[in-house]
């Protein structure tokens, strides 16, 4: 029997699945497609997603293959500076496209030992008390076991589908093109003719990607019956005409897609031994840039509390806390992309209250707390009343020999001790100690989860034994 299945070869199911191998836990990727997707939903990443790289040692993987932008503009394309004194140690944007983001993390998870099978896809599923058994349509086995399965197969997922779980929300109202082609049309007259257009619609754009071949981005007319039909050539070059009085000159498209602005949460994120995370739990517009994020810090949170499951260390009710802590995180992003595309409208109503956003966003502390948002920094786990820092993340601090994020790439708990009288005997099979000290951390002590949120901070021996059994299970005898 196999430890995990997880259905979905995305940037969520391959973070999953690295974050399950970290813990020695037996991975099965299954994706329905034959080969990765070329299409570039996705186009960087966020600072809290650069934090869970840096956690896990693959940030210099990324930084050589991005690019980073300390910009604004995220909150519904309002044009803002990047906030001073953001709590990170990452205050940028990395660039890098979806495809790249996949291809590294699919390296790490093999790297890892983790078996990613392409060209097969989930069909059926049931499960009992002691695992799931998933139906396949490939040739060969049609029928697998695993312990536990992890839907990660998109906003149309199967497994949720065939969980009956339900997906309450809204319908797309609007529809977008995207494509890569290559224009004819002099870069200059062409910045020049697509600013003049974002003025009043902000769903429209002309990214350069080297080459003489850009990202173009149209508003589309109404919403097709099947959004996984890709538009034409015609039909994009028609959408700009419209609006641009111009095509571009736009000719050999590598892709072409289309995207709605449906708005979507799973009423549940478990039943039973089968978990859903990323697209198949939430669905929303694109609009700030959150989704591929949301999904990895999704993985990030599942993957250490599914491997204690599995490893028969977690205390009760630890793997039920991951829908505890992230479907209100999901609510929060569905709510703010909800906002953002409101601001985005071309209605005089809307664009009023943008131009009133603008003006607040001039206030550094608005501007920081809406990027903040975007970036998932200001993300806040309820673990009780405490200390400030309980239930956040902490930022990479630079300790007095290397850094706290570079004590964290075996995916353990991580306790920093600056006073070097606490110990984690009896849970130093799950738990790192670090004595060391940080002039930028002002607490005796944290206790970090291994997805580095604080579980505890203080200097007292007896509090510590308190509080680790919550996250880490029983001492070992």
């Amino acid at each position: 029997m196999i430890d995990v299945i997880v259905a979905g070869g995305g940037p969520t199911g391959l973070m999953l699945a690295a974050e399950l191998r970290l813990h020695g836990v037996e991975v099965l990727v299954l994706d329905k497609a034959p080969e990765p997707t070329k299409v570039v939903r996705s186009l960087g990443l966020h600072v809290r997603s650069i934090e869970l790289m840096d956690q896990r040692g693959l940030l210099d993987r990324f930084l050589a293959e991005g690019t980073r932008y300390e910009v604004g503009g995220f909150f519904a394309g309002i044009d803002a500076p990047w906030p001073d004194r953001m709590d990170t140690a990452h205050g940028y944007v990395l660039g890098i496209p979806q495809t790249v983001t996949e291809r590294l993390l699919a390296e790490h998870a093999t790297e890892l030992g983790a078996e990613i099978r392409r060209g097969c896809e989930l069909v059926g599923l049931s499960q009992d008390e002691d695992g799931v058994s998933v139906e396949l349509t490939e040739s060969g086995d049609t029928r697998l076991r695993a312990r536990y399965l992890v839907g990660c197969d998109g906003g149309r997922s199967t497994v949720r589908k065939l969980l009956g779980v339900g997906f309450p929300g809204e319908p797309s109202r609007v529809e977008t093109l995207l494509a890569e082609v290559e224009l004819t049309t002099p870069p200059e007259e062409l910045a020049a003719v697509v600013a003049e257009v974002r003025k009043t619609q902000k769903r429209f754009g002309a990214m350069p990607l080297g080459d003489g071949v850009y990202r173009l981005v149209a508003p589309a007319d109404g919403v097709a019956e099947d959004r996984m039909v890709p538009p034409t050539l015609d039909e994009l070059r028609r959408q700009v005409r419209a609006l641009a009085g111009t095509d571009f000159g736009a000719h050999s498209a590598r892709w072409l897609s289309r995207f709605g602005d449906a708005t979507r949460l799973a009423d549940r994120y478990r039943t039973g031994r089968v978990l859903l995370a990323g697209d198949a739990a939430h669905v929303h517009p694109p609009t700030g840039g959150q989704g591929l994020n949301l999904g990895l810090q999704d993985a990030f949170n599942l993957g250490w509390k599914l491997a204690a499951q599995i490893s028969g260390w977690a205390p009760d009710g630890l793997l039920d806390s991951y829908q505890t802590e992230r479907r209100p995180v999901a609510a929060d992003v569905l709510d703010n992309t909800r906002a953002q595309m409101e601001l985005m409208s071309t209605e005089p109503g809307p664009r009023a209250v943008r131009r009133l956003l603008a003006e607040l966003m001039d206030f550094e502390e608005v501007n920081r707390y809406l990027i903040e948002k975007i970036t998932a920094v200001g993300v806040r786990y309820d673990f009780g009343a405490g200390h400030e820092l309980l239930g956040r993340r902490l930022r990479d601090v630079a300790l007095k020999r290397g850094r706290l994020y570079g004590s964290m790439h075996d995916g353990r708990g991580l306790l920093l001790d600056q006073t070097g009288r606490l110990s984690v005997a009896g849970w130093a099979d799950r738990i790192d100690h670090v004595v060391d000290v940080s002039e930028e951390l002002d607490v005796p002590a944290a206790l970090l989860r291994p997805d580095g949120h604080v579980a505890w901070v203080g200097d007292d021996q007896r509090d510590l034994r308190g509080v680790l059994p919550t996250w880490f299970g029983p001492a070992d005898a």
